[in-house]
Formats: C-alpha cells, structure tokens, sequence
C-alpha cells in the first residue's frame, strides 16, 4: 500500500483546498480531512474528492457523539456517491472535552456505543430494512431513500486504549492508530494481526524542510500541543516510557500556555512518534514505521514555512516511495 496524507486542522478552507489539488497530481493512496472544532468532515470529503480523481478520501475522525448513526451512514453513502465509491469512513469517540464542552453532550460508554452505531451504519449502508433495538439507539423500519454506490463502505476505528484497538480488529475493516511509539505500535500490531489482518494505518506528525532545525522544531509544536491538550494522550504515553517528558511539557502548558512548552520535547520522543527533519531524514524514517507493521502510513502535514511550497516538498519527497 502507497502513503497517505492528513490534511486539514492548522489550514484555512482555501489552502486545504489548494494542497489537495497539488496532493492530486501526485500518487496517493489516501487524503484523509480531520475534523476538530473548525471545518465540518463531510463538506470538506465532497469537496476534496472533486480535486482529487483517483485516490481515495478518508474522514479522521467522525466523532460519533456529535452525530446519529443514521446521520453518520447518511452522510457517507453520500460522500461516497459524489466521489464514486472513494470513501473510507473513519469514525472515533474523540475527547471529554469536545464531546461534552463543545457539543453538549456526554461521553459515556465509549466501547459499547462504538459497537452499535458500527452495526447500525453497516445496515444502512446496505440498505437493509431496519428494526434496531440497542442500549443507545432504537430504530424502526429505516430503509435508505438512496442507492448506495456501495454495499459496503470500509470502516476504520480511532484506537488508542486497548478495549477500543480490540473492537477495532473485532468489527472494523482498520484501525487508526496516532502518537504511539514506535516499539509499542509493532507489539501491538503483531499481537492482533496474528488473530485476524485488518488495515493498520497511523497517522504521522510529519514536518519536512531542506532546514532540519525549522522542521524539527514544527514537529515539537504540533507534538507539545497534542500532549497539552489531550488527556487521552498523556495518560497512554505516560504509560509508554514518556512520564517525565509529559509531565514537564503539561506543567509548563498550565503555566504559559503554548508559547515555549514545545522546548521540553526530548530527542528521544521526537524520534519515536514523529517524522521530521530533511527529506532524506523522512525516507529513512518511514521505512521504521512500516517495519513495525503499519500498512497504512498516514502523513500528517505541518507546514513549515509558506503552505504550498511545504506541501510540495512532503510530496516530492514521498511519492516516488
């Protein structure tokens, strides 16, 4: 499998817009849009898809508190027919903070409620007549208006904690792995592969410049802010061999905020959960990723400097990989 690429939270409309199309004369497998708190997944997957003709186009994430599972397949089978059956449908459970600051909502039972909208979408996108009785949701006699272009859009589940990896190998088509070291990600990924194969992507912090110590140091920024507001994050590289690195950068964040916490990101956790530096420090260090087991390396693109010429060294520097 070729490399993907991740575009999306740190650009304006215009210039996601502007690197997919250049993204598009290159080969790619996938261009995956993230959605956060600014630009809304599947309006962007439409749009991206009409720049793009032959990769395919993934969401990283749908955040499944902010939608009904029907709304979820709804809009999928959509994407799917204005990009002609292009679509992998990414879904997780994001963050306390986002589903219940930002949309009002409550994070509970994030496995098991996982599980049913994954059964509930397959249904409808199959376009099968649905009486529903789960623990979350109840439907009766949905059938989609629509036909799909697909009886079957790939699912691939958002994983950090173990019980969510599990059902991701249990019900999904892949997993979306992010900020795992790279010596866990190939335990992991060699423990549940050996029981049933699915598609291993990771998504890659991933900053490129012919000036190391500029991508270097993009890198750290993109990586301190995940540590700093992620809580999800800290609590599994705390467990993973980083304590010392998360404690000093999350003490220095509640401090000063984002302003020179980045300082505090040891080589050493550079070096295990990002690509960065040269182009020729990126070849090198993507073949590590896809040696611990990953299928499906995603580059997450940080600009360095000006965003066209930044998303055209990343793809002059992977495409011919």
């Amino acid at each position: 499998m070729g490399i993907s690429y991740s575009l999306g939270s740190v650009l304006s409309i215009d210039e996601l817009i502007e690197c997919a199309a250049t993204v598009g004369k290159y080969k790619t497998d996938t261009v995956w849009i993230p959605e956060t708190w600014g630009m809304e997944n599947f309006s962007m997957l439409s749009m991206v898809s009409q720049k793009i003709n032959s990769s395919k186009i993934g969401s990283s994430i749908i955040n499944i508190y902010s939608r009904s599972p029907a709304l979820i397949a709804m809009g999928a089978v959509t994407v799917d027919t204005i990009s002609k059956g292009r679509l992998i449908l990414g879904l997780g459970t994001s963050s306390v903070p986002i589903v219940e600051d930002f949309h009002g909502g409550q994070f509970k039972n994030p496995i098991s409620r996982m599980s049913e909208y994954i059964d509930i979408i397959n249904l409808i996108i199959a376009r099968k007549k649905i009486d529903f009785t789960g623990k979350f949701f109840n439907l009766k006699g949905f059938t989609l208006l629509i036909k799909p272009v697909r009886g079957k859009i790939p699912i691939y589940i958002a994983a950090v904690n173990r019980k969510m990896t599990q059902l991701a190998w249990n019900k999904a088509d892949g997993v979306i792995f992010y900020l795992r070291p790279l010596n866990e990600l190939k335990e992991t990924t060699k423990k549940f592969q050996s029981k049933r194969k699915i598609d291993v992507s990771c998504q890659i912090i991933t900053a490129i410049d012919n000036d190391a110590e500029k991508a270097v140091e993009r890198a750290k920024i993109t990586l301190a802010f995940y540590v700093s507001v992620g809580k999800i994050y800290r609590e599994f590289l705390e467990k993973n061999g980083f304590s010392n690195e998360v404690n000093n950068i999350y003490d220095e964040f509640k401090i000063s905020g984002l302003k020179s916490n980045h300082e505090l990101v040891s080589d050493n956790m550079l070096n295990a959960l990002t690509i960065c530096g040269t182009p020729d420090d990126g070849v090198r260090k993507i073949k590590e990723y896809r040696n611990s087991g990953v299928t499906h390396p995603i580059l997450q693109f940080n600009p360095v400097g000006e965003v066209q010429n930044s998303i055209k060294t990343l793809m002059k520097t992977f495409s011919g990989i």
